[in-house]
């Protein structure tokens, strides 16, 4: 990827965002119900043929995620669900015929457009008897798995953590050419593809458990893989597998020192496809997709993701760098390459973060009255730290520095070991950063 071709391409996303900024309205959360029929609390004379419920959102048919029982906890239901009509939002479920009279309880699991399980229960009584629940059901139909639940957060921002080792390619490719022969380099990015492979296939296992609210032994579950592969969610995990195979199998032919001009374009542009199907597989399946325009979230949780593995991807390659230089490299004219690369990222996270924030968020006061908004809070007080320390990078770098090595050991500076300070401080607030990130992608923004 040359510099020209990559500055172009920054540019463009800069300007993407800069117009998604001016078009963005509020989107909203998780599915809700709108409606249901019959109704919570409903009293019917006589057995419904079925039970209905409208979403805010449609998400398919998702099997298992409608159930009917009475107060005994026997199923009232014939199953499978379906949608009737031509309402693609509403999704309904057969009754047994001649129920008897009694109150009924039914049970919804739906996997938003997300990927997040929204649970709950509501009831109807047919007949003059009373109307009761059994809280038994209830309990069983809501909450997650703590374990399941801090499992799957782990793994997605170990996710995050190895696309993020994958960026670093950017700055070997337009920074540091040299350092393609850097079996570190290799080794970095190698870690990328195989920790996005490992946690791609982590979450498929975890999903089915964690939208069932089931514990950890569910992951042997073939029908609850079964329910995950059939929605996109599952979809694009399997996405991202073949997306980073592919990658996996580019890498070493594009870092080769003896490469064709036609071969390195080819690879490279392989490389491109395959980093952007990698990054689609996440943003399309967070909280940008619930947005009623969705290209306009999605558009920007691409640019902010894609600039965040492009800095703190940089950051983790110069930081190896600059710890041990190749023997006879400069690493002066790659600081300052990447210090020009590292201020075009910036630009493009805070300026897509600013849309995604006014397009998820219901209102300005979710930011100081909601979960979501202090996490949020957070990630934007780590981003303002990065920053601050990455002023100092760049001081450094302004005073001209020359990291020269001699046997692989750089000639020690009081400004180099002030730019070795800095660029480690910054790997380890972009860690804590993606820590915050992975754990806002499973929060509600209205919770």
């Amino acid at each position: 990827m040359s510099r020209p071709v990559l500055r172009r391409a920054l540019a463009l996303l800069a300007f993407l965002a800069g117009w998604l900024v001016l078009t963005a309205a509020p989107a909203s959360a998780h599915v809700e119900i709108i409606s249901s029929t019959p109704g919570d609390g409903t009293r019917l004379t006589a057995a419904p043929g079925q039970v209905s419920v409208t979403l805010s959102e449609n998400i398919g048919i998702q099997p298992g995620s409608l159930k009917v029982v009475d107060t005994q906890g026997t199923e009232a239901d014939t199953g499978p669900v379906f949608q009737p009509g031509d309402a693609a939002e509403q999704v309904a479920v057969r009754l047994r015929p001649g129920l008897p009279d009694g109150s009924y309880l039914v049970e919804y699991a739906f996997v938003s457009a997300d990927s997040h399980p929204v649970r709950g229960t509501f009831a109807f009584v047919v007949g003059t008897g009373p109307l009761i629940t059994s809280a038994g059901a209830v309990a069983a139909a809501t909450g997650t798995d703590p374990a399941v639940d801090v499992l799957s957060t782990t793994f997605r921002w170990l996710s995050y953590v190895g696309v993020v080792l994958l960026g670093g390619l950017v700055f070997v490719r337009t920074c540091r050419p040299a350092g393609g022969t850097d079996p570190r380099t290799r080794r970095l990015l190698s870690w990328g593809a195989g920790l996005t492979a490992v946690t791609a296939v982590a979450a498929l296992v975890l999903q089915g458990p964690y939208a069932a609210g089931r514990g950890l032994g569910a992951v042997f579950d073939t029908g609850l893989l079964s329910d995950t592969l059939r929605v996109a969610y599952g979809k694009l995990l399997l996405l991202r597998l073949a997306a980073v195979a592919v990658l996996a199998v580019l890498l070493p032919r594009l870092l080769a020192p003896v490469l064709s001009e036609r071969l390195r374009a080819r690879y490279e542009n392989g490389a491109m496809v395959t980093g952007f199907l990698v990054l689609l597989s996440f943003s399309a399946t967070g909280h940008p997709v619930t947005d009623p325009i969705m290209f306009v979230s999605v558009g920007a949780d691409l640019v902010h993701y894609g600039a965040i593995a492009i800095w703190a991807g940089g950051l983790v390659q110069l930081a190896f760098a600059l710890r041990r230089p190749a023997a006879g490299e400069d690493l002066g004219p790659v600081v300052t390459r990447f210090s020009r690369l590292a201020g075009s990222a910036v630009f493009a996270v805070a300026v897509s973060g600013a849309v995604l924030a006014l397009r998820i968020m219901p209102s300005l006061s979710t930011l100081w009255t909601t979960g979501f908004g202090l996490l949020l809070l957070l990630k934007i007080a780590g981003f303002a730290a990065l920053l601050a320390v990455a002023r100092v990078s760049r001081r450094a770098v302004q005073r001209g520095i020359t990291v020269r090595s001699s046997g692989g050991t750089a000639t020690v500076t009081a400004d180099l070991r002030r730019l070795r300070l800095a660029v480690g401080t910054e790997v380890v607030l972009s860690v804590l950063v993606l820590g915050l990130a992975a754990v806002l992608t499973v929060t509600s923004p209205g919770g």
